[in-house]
């Protein structure tokens, strides 16, 4: 079987959302889809609540996605196991019970995804709608350490070299590449390989 993974399918892809769970599934990978926030974490920003509150109320929008996700066909589920199919992770009721992240803008579904990725031992793919990370306006085709970057959450870059977690950066929005990707083929990305 091939290796598992965990897969982060950005809010900002809600849009495309049919066919990048299509490009999963044809790619055959076992996954943990790990759900962004999208527009309705973006309605609980425009609110404004107190970080508690936010943190919460940000995390039940990852599960709205996540329902969102399912209606292609997916399976739901809120436990943490290394996947054997396509599954979308529903992450309120685990992370009510062990709380592991600060309650901040700063930890977005971003570090949730890496969260669950180290706690099973799985490389994480965060799919975005760009093509990797930026340094001063030029792409990054691999990273040795963390950065302020405007691509992912601030927590996420030193949460990933501090845990040593790999990952990668695809862009989801073009046609065929995350495909690609999982299917062990070379394509524009940025990878995160902290060393062990």
């Amino acid at each position: 079987m091939e290796t598992p993974v965990v897969i982060k399918i950005g809010g900002s892809l809600m849009d495309r959302a049919g066919a990048v769970v299509d490009e999963i599934t044809a790619a055959g990978r076992p996954a943990l889809l790990v759900p962004g926030g999208g527009g309705f974490a973006d309605a609980v920003r425009t609110l404004d609540p107190p970080a508690t509150q936010a943190h919460w109320m940000a995390i039940s929008a990852m599960e709205m996605y996540g329902w969102y996700l399912s209606s292609f066909g997916l399976k739901v589920t809120g436990r943490l196991d290394v996947p054997e199919c396509l599954e979308v992770f529903l992450p309120y009721t685990l992370f009510r019970a062990l709380d592991p992240l600060p309650h901040s803008w700063e930890v977005t579904s971003d570090t949730i995804a890496a969260w669950v990725a180290g706690e099973l031992g799985l490389p994480l793919v965060l799919v975005k709608s760009v093509d990797g990370l930026t340094k001063d306006g030029t792409y990054l085709p691999e990273l040795s350490g963390p950065y302020d970057c405007e691509e992912v959450d601030p927590f996420l870059l030193p949460y990933l070299f501090e845990h040593r977690i790999k990952a990668t950066v695809v862009n989801g929005r073009a046609p065929g590449r995350l495909h690609a990707f999982l299917r062990e083929e070379q394509v524009i990305c940025t990878q995160i390989h902290p060393s062990i």
